[in-house]
């Protein structure tokens, strides 16, 4: 009989599940759901982010919801929520965070159109969503990792990110920080814990499930496979700017059964001559009212 394959993190990994990152509201407190309450997280929450996308984003995310397998499994259990610590299933925010989050949608920052290095990294389309932690609309997209002696690859499919991970205990001068942070790993047994810090502060803000990670954070990400078929991923999130303490989450990856296809985003740098062009007519329009009030005088 031929033996069965070593679990190993090694390979191409997709997550096909709606990620609940806090307790879901028409459910809290509940960690592992029986079959009618993942039906009824799941749809709670599909009907919030079509709202939040077709107005606010993008309009063909509501087709890709439509592909879900409910939600995520790990070692078995279906999870409502991804969120382990704290135990009630609440991010622990600052007061003034927790406000900002529950109000409308903070106003943007001055001048943000008045030069192109103000605007994110995400809305320039430099980078996708492989930046850690990787919960972000994970449920249409593979991720790809490579081991070497002295490197780990965790390429993102979805924006076509690729962190290169060395095996050290020493992070790089901070003037080497990219778009991914600084990560540094080590191997725990079969287990890679990625370390990264260095977090462009423009990124602060994550989609899907929306979570704020400063350029203050450090974020440790453990990569655990439990089958040939299963890749258990926790990270914990300790950030003194946006949180009153560190908080950890978990969901499994499973075992890829489609290749990884190339994936490029323009939309960020062809729209962004059309924003500069459109800021300036404003100022423009703006600067000629405030002439025509000053006449007036």
């Amino acid at each position: 009989m031929k033996p069965a394959a070593k679990a190993s993190i090694e390979g191409s990994w997709e997550q096909r599940a709606i990620l609940v990152l806090e307790s879901p509201a028409n459910a809290p407190g509940l960690v592992v759901a029986d079959d009618a309450q993942a039906r009824a997280v799941v749809a709670a929450e599909v009907k919030e982010m079509e709202a939040f996308f077709v107005q606010g984003l993008d309009p063909e995310v509501p087709a890709l919801l439509t592909q879900v397998e409910g939600l995520p499994v790990v070692r078995g259990e279906r999870r409502s929520r991804i969120l382990i610590e704290p135990a009630d299933g609440k991010l622990p925010y600052k007061a003034a965070i927790r406000a900002r989050f529950a109000g409308p949608p903070p106003p943007e920052p001055p001048n943000l159109f008045d030069d192109p290095e103000r605007l994110s990294n995400a809305d320039r389309c430099l980078v996708g969503i492989g930046q850690p932690p990787l919960s972000s609309l994970t449920f249409a997209w593979v991720l790809q990792i490579v081991r070497t002696p002295g490197e780990v690859a965790i390429h993102a499919e979805y924006g076509d990110d690729v962190r290169i991970v060395p095996i050290t205990d020493k992070h790089g001068p901070e003037t080497f920080t990219g778009r991914l942070g600084d990560a540094i790993g080590r191997w725990d047994g079969d287990t890679l814990v990625v370390e990264t810090i260095g977090m462009p502060a423009a990124d602060s803000f994550r989609l899907a499930p929306n979570v704020l990670i400063s350029d203050q954070a450090v974020i440790t990400e453990r990569f655990t496979p439990v089958s040939a078929d299963e890749m258990v991923y926790q990270f914990t999130v300790n950030d003194p700017k946006y949180y009153t303490a560190p908080w950890r989450a978990e969901f499994s990856w499973r075992r890829a059964k489609k290749p990884m296809y190339e994936h490029a985003c323009h939309e960020g740098n062809y729209s962004l001559p059309d924003e500069l062009a459109g800021a300036r007519y404003q100022d423009a329009h703006a600067k000629a009212a405030a002439g025509g009030q000053d006449a007036k005088r």
